[in-house]
């Protein structure tokens, strides 16, 4: 398993709203590809220009495959990436030590 864990951080109280679409369209897109095991986006209640992004995939490969689906190309990279600060991190539950 690859997970990764993607902090998003939105700048413009203007472009929340629209990256929180843009989130929620992307959405059935990663899980339609082959080998997402899931992906969440989570906005939080506390500060609503954040978000939180959750992705369990197969391996490193079938991520790094993720790249070049419409989930980034249509929707992430010109629509999401423009407008906010990130922090990607590839990441493993406490405890697990099968990496």
């Amino acid at each position: 398993m690859f997970d990764l864990i993607v902090i998003v951080r939105v700048p413009e109280a203007d472009d929340v709203a629209p990256v929180a679409d843009a989130l929620a369209r992307m959405r059935p897109l990663c899980l339609a590809e082959e080998g997402c095991v899931s992906w969440e986006a989570y906005q939080s209640e506390e500060d609503p220009a954040r978000f939180v992004l959750v992705e369990r995939w197969a391996s490193r490969g079938h991520w790094e495959a993720h790249d070049a689906g419409e989930a980034i190309q249509g929707i992430y990279l010109p629509e999401i990436l423009p407008r906010v600060e990130r922090e990607v991190h590839p990441s493993a539950p406490v405890g697990r030590r099968d990496r």
